[in-house]
C-alpha cells in the first residue's frame, strides 16, 4: 500500500504546503491552514467524467446554435443571469442561514417543472419532509421534482444516471462528501472535489446544476478561492431580514454581466420580484424631514434612488459616537472631517448616526455628497427640498469630483418625478441636453457651495 502524506490546505486560496508556517505561503494570511491526507493522483480520478475527443477548431467553426438558454419566469433574475440560465451550466449562490437560498431554488424548481424539465433536489442538510413541508408552505406542487435526502456523492450520482435530470440542486456543498476521502465534510479537499465532480455532471451530461455554499463570519463564501473559479456563475444574497428585502449580486458570470443585482422581497408566499426598486425604497419616506436626501446611485446595470438618512444629536457620555447602517464607516468619518474643517460645524461633541433607508449597502463615493448634505441637514434643522437629489463624490479639500454614468441617474430622477439636480459642474460636459429640459440641473465645485445652495 502506498503510503499517504499529511498535507497542510489553506482554507482561503486551497494551496498546499508540507509543513505548518503559521501563515499561507501564498495569500500569506493567519490562522487558515488545515492538516490532511494528500489526495492521490491515480487514473480515472473523478467518477463523473465523460471521456471523449476533443480537436483544436477554428473559432468561426464553433457551433454555437446549440447554446441555449431557459427563461425562469423572473423577469429580474433572468436579466441579472444575461437573459435566462445557460443549460449545462454551473452556478454558485452564497448568503447567510435564513436569507433565503433554500427558498429561492425552491421557487426556481417549480418554474423549472412548469416547463417539463426534471429536477432533482438533493436536500442534504435537511430531511425530505422538511423540504416538502416548506414547498407546501410555498404552495408548490409538480410530478416533476424529487427530493433526495443525502450527503454521499456516489449515492447521488447514482440517482442522476437513473433519473436523467435536466436541473440538479445540491443544498449545501459543504455537507456532500466523497466516501474514499479521509477528510471531513465541509473541508478544503472535499470541497473542490465535489465542485469538480458537479462540474462534470453539468458539462459532460448537459445538466444545469445549481450549488448552494456557505459563508464565513466576515461574509465571503466558505471554502478555497479554486471554487469560484470551478463554478460559471457565482451569486450572492444580501439583505437584512428585518426589512424582507433580499439583493441578489453577480459576483461573477461567464454568460452575462458582472456585478449586476436583482432585487427581491420575503413574503409569507416566497420570494417576489422588486420591478421597480426606486418607488420601494422611497414609498415610506416623510417629505419635509430634516437630514433626509435622495440620492441617485448605480448597483450593476441598473439606477436606484436611495433615501440617506441622517441624525445629529448632543451626546450623554465624555466620547461621541459614530454610527452607519448600509455604508462604510471609515468613509463616514473622513466625511465628518470634511464638514468640520470646511464649514466649521462642531461635530465632535455630537452623536452623529447616517443609515441608508431599506437596509441597502452602498459602497460607490458617488453617494458622499448627500451624505455630507443629510448631516448638514439635521445638524442645521433644515429640511432638503423633497423634489430634489443630490450625487457627487467628495475630496478631502471639500472639492465635489464627477462620478460615472451621470446620464442614468438623471434619467431615472426624471422618471421618479424630481425636478431638481444637484451634482458637480464637471458632469456637465458632454452632458445630453435634452435632459436639461426635464429637470433643472446645478452644477458645484465644493462643499460649502452646494450647502448654502441648499440649506442658506
Amino acid at each position: 500500500m502506498v503510503k499517504q502524506k499529511s498535507v497542510w490546505v489553506c482554507n482561503e486560496c486551497g494551496n498546499k504546503q508540507f509543513k505548518w508556517t503559521g501563515s499561507c505561503n501564498i495569500c500569506k494570511n493567519w490562522d487558515t491552514l488545515t492538516e490532511e491526507l494528500e489526495v492521490p493522483e491515480k487514473q480515472g480520478r473523478f467518477e463523473s467524467k465523460t471521456p471523449r475527443t476533443v480537436k483544436p477548431v477554428l473559432i468561426e467553426e464553433v457551433d454555437t446554435k446549440s447554446f441555449k438558454r431557459v427563461n425562469t419566469g423572473y423577469r429580474e433574475f433572468d436579466r441579472l443571469m444575461g437573459g435566462g440560465i445557460v443549460e449545462g451550466s454551473l452556478n454558485l449562490i452564497g448568503g447567510e442561514p435564513g436569507i433565503g437560498k433554500s427558498t429561492m431554488l425552491l421557487q426556481l424548481a417549480k418554474r423549472f417543472a412548469d416547463q417539463g424539465l426534471t429536477v432533482l433536489y438533493v436536500c442534504g442538510e435537511e430531511s425530505a419532509e422538511q423540504t416538502s413541508l416548506r414547498a407546501r408552505r410555498l404552495d408548490i406542487k409538480s410530478d416533476r421534482i424529487y427530493l433526495f435526502s443525502e450527503t454521499s456523492f456516489s449515492a447521488i450520482r447514482a440517482q442522476v444516471e437513473k433519473l436523467h435530470p435536466d436541473v440538479l440542486i445540491v443544498d449545501s456543498v459543504q455537507i456532500v462528501y466523497k466516501t474514499e476521502l479521509s477528510s471531513a465534510p465541509g473541508s478544503v479537499t472535499q470541497v473542490r472535489e465535489i465542485a469538480m465532480e458537479c462540474m462534470h455532471l453539468a458539462k459532460g451530461n448537459g445538466i444545469t446544476t445549481f450549488l448552494i455554499g456557505h459563508v464565513t463570519k466576515s461574509g465571503d463564501l466558505a471554502g478555497p478561492r479554486v471554487l469560484e473559479h470551478i463554478v460559471d456563475t457565482v451569486l450572492e444574497f444580501e439583505g437584512d431580514r428585518q426589512h424582507g428585502y433580499r439583493l441578489m449580486r453577480s459576483i461573477k458570470n461567464r454568460f452575462g454581466p458582472t456585478d449586476d443585482v436583482a432585487l427581491f422581497q420575503m413574503e409569507e408566499k416566497g420570494l417576489s420580484e422588486i420591478l421597480n426598486p426606486s418607488l420601494t425604497f422611497l414609498e415610506e419616506r416623510m417629505t419635509g424631514s430634516p437630514g433626509s436626501v435622495i440620492i441617485p446611485t448605480i448597483e450593476g446595470t441598473r439606477a436606484l434612488l436611495i433615501e440617506v438618512q441622517a441624525l445629529v444629536a448632543p451626546t450623554s457620555f465624555a466620547t461621541s459616537t459614530r454610527r452607519s447602517t448600509g455604508l462604510d464607516q471609515k468613509r463616514l468619518t473622513l466625511l465628518l472631517a470634511v464638514l468640520e474643517k470646511r464649514m466649521g460645524y462642531q461635530l465632535h461633541a455630537l452623536d452623529v448616526f447616517v443609515s441608508i433607508a431599506g437596509g441597502m449597502k452602498i459602497t460607490e463615493p458617488a453617494i458622499d455628497l448627500g451624505i455630507i448634505l443629510a448631516i448638514a441637514s439635521c445638524y442645521c434643522n433644515k429640511p432638503i427640498p423633497s423634489d430634489t437629489v443630490v450625487m457627487g463624490e467628495v475630496g478631502l479639500g471639500g472639492e465635489v469630483r464627477s462620478i460615472p454614468r451621470i446620464e442614468s441617474r438623471i434619467k431615472e430622477a426624471i422618471n421618479m418625478g424630481f425636478k431638481r439636480c444637484i451634482l458637480s459642474t464637471k458632469n456637465f460636459k458632454g452632458l445630453n441636453k435634452k435632459l436639461t429640459e426635464k429637470i433643472h440641473l446645478q452644477g458645484v465645485t465644493r462643499v460649502e457651495e452646494a450647502i448654502k445652495l441648499l440649506l442658506g
